[in-house]
């Protein structure tokens, strides 16, 4: 029984970067054989065989006998994220099984019921209407534009990941909060972190405890000083309904959301127009990117699995016998390459009718409310970059390029381009 609690509270630390105590991370992750990873993998920017091949909804091997579901079939992920009643998020009630304290909850909307998540959501969506968003419209022309004109000063092969995927959703997040001027660059190095395992397996989760912790810091000088931006806003229209580690836990939610993932879509993108170069050149010639922007979202999917569900009663889905406390998790890569769309879903077909069938903002009570703040900055930054730099290639072979393994978000470690002139390779 504490051997299964251990793996959850692992679960609940890995969905809500909490550091673990008295457990040992790495020991735990090997107690997943790769039958139990393998919704995580993927054969170059295609899921393994293993997860498409799978019926719509099929037994997840975990180790110690505990029953975890995957679904991979469009329709059933859609039943599954569009049913509250039936399916729980809500990891408060398995992290006081497993020792957390109050400050380690997750916090944040990914990871509550209603009640609570109605109030939260219902405060912060009114920021990520387009309306509320197309102040940001300059600003993030901006600072894709200064980006461009850095990596253009260097002359030579840049790493496109650290140089722009990575600064314009980390730039424009601290626009979209009010993160003072100065306190950008150390934003920045937050962010960077999150993904650099370089210093060990624990250096991520020391960067978003770091984070966190700003982000109360924050929270509370802007009580004082409410700034125009996210958390001002909210403290202004909530701040008597709203404690200082909820505000926290939102902002968090901001950052980690709309950062890593915009990140991995700009990078996996850009790499997707310099390969396929016939997709690029609608956008040189000034066409709009949002068709394509969807198609790519649909084809990339980089958040690989929604956020556990748990079953509240036992039930059937799509014959399968989901028992009270199962685990499910929903493949939304899997579901967004799920033939029951059209034809030819493993490749991009900018012109697809169902493209924005695709389900990588999720669907239902936790679709990601920063998806039309996403879309926004995709729509400017790929045509921004293919005009400015028409000739660039990965400077790598793209085989060869390193990916993550086993990542809830799918993305590149790094990419490597020549700006002008042929590939290196």
């Amino acid at each position: 029984m504490q051997t299964r609690l251990r793996l959850l509270g692992w679960m609940a630390r890995r969905f809500g970067g909490s550091k673990p105590r008295a457990m040992n991370l790495e020991g735990t992750l090997a107690m997943l054989p790769d039958s139990s990873l393998f919704p995580l993998y993927r054969d170059g920017l295609d899921p393994v065989p293993q997860l498409t091949e799978k019926p719509p909804v099929s037994r997840l091997p975990l180790p110690l006998g505990i029953r975890a579901w995957l679904v991979t079939g469009h329709e059933q992920v859609r039943a599954v994220l569009g049913d509250g009643g039936a399916f729980s998020n809500d990891f408060g009630k398995f992290a006081a099984k497993v020792g957390l304290t109050a400050g380690e909850q997750p916090g944040g909307l990914g990871m509550t019921d209603p009640p609570m998540h109605t109030r939260l959501r219902r405060m912060v969506m009114p920021e990520f209407t387009m309306h509320r968003l197309a102040r940001l419209r300059p600003r993030i022309e901006a600072i894709v534009d200064d980006r461009l004109d850095a990596m253009a000063a260097t002359g030579g092969p840049v790493d496109l990941w650290q140089e722009f995927a990575l600064p314009v959703p980390a730039l424009t997040i601290c626009e979209l909060l009010g993160v003072p001027y100065e306190d950008r660059d150390l934003v920045q190095k937050f962010s960077a972190a999150r993904f650099d395992l370089g210093d060990g397996a624990y250096a991520p989760l020391d960067a978003i405890n770091e984070s966190r912790a700003y982000l109360r810091d924050l929270v509370a000088d802007q009580r004082r000083r409410p700034g125009d931006g996210l958390i001002g806003s909210l403290i202004a229209a909530h701040g008597d309904e709203l404690s200082d580690q909820e505000l926290a836990g939102l902002a968090d939610g901001v950052l980690t959301g709309g950062l890593e993932t915009s990140a991995s879509m700009l990078a996996l993108g850009a790499l997707v127009l310099m390969t396929q170069p016939g997709l690029a050149a609608p956008l040189r010639a000034g066409e709009p990117a949002d068709a394509l922007v969807e198609e790519l979202l649909r084809y990339l999917t980089v958040v690989q699995v929604g956020f556990p569900r748990f079953a509240v009663r036992d039930l059937e889905l799509d014959g399968a016998s989901i028992k009270e406390g199962d685990i499910v998790m929903c493949s939304l890569i899997g579901a967004d390459r799920d033939g029951v769309l059209g034809p030819g879903m493993d490749v991009i077909d900018a012109g697809r009718a169902t493209s924005r069938s695709h389900l990588a903002f999720g669907h239902g009570l936790h679709r990601c409310v920063g998806a039309e703040l996403a879309r926004m900055e995709l729509r400017i930054a790929y045509p921004a970059l293919v005009r400015r730099f028409p000739e660039m290639r990965p400077a790598l072979d793209p085989a060869s390029l390193p990916m993550r393994r086993a990542s809830i978000v799918f993305g590149l470690e790094a990419l490597p381009v020549a700006l002008v002139g042929p590939a290196t390779h």
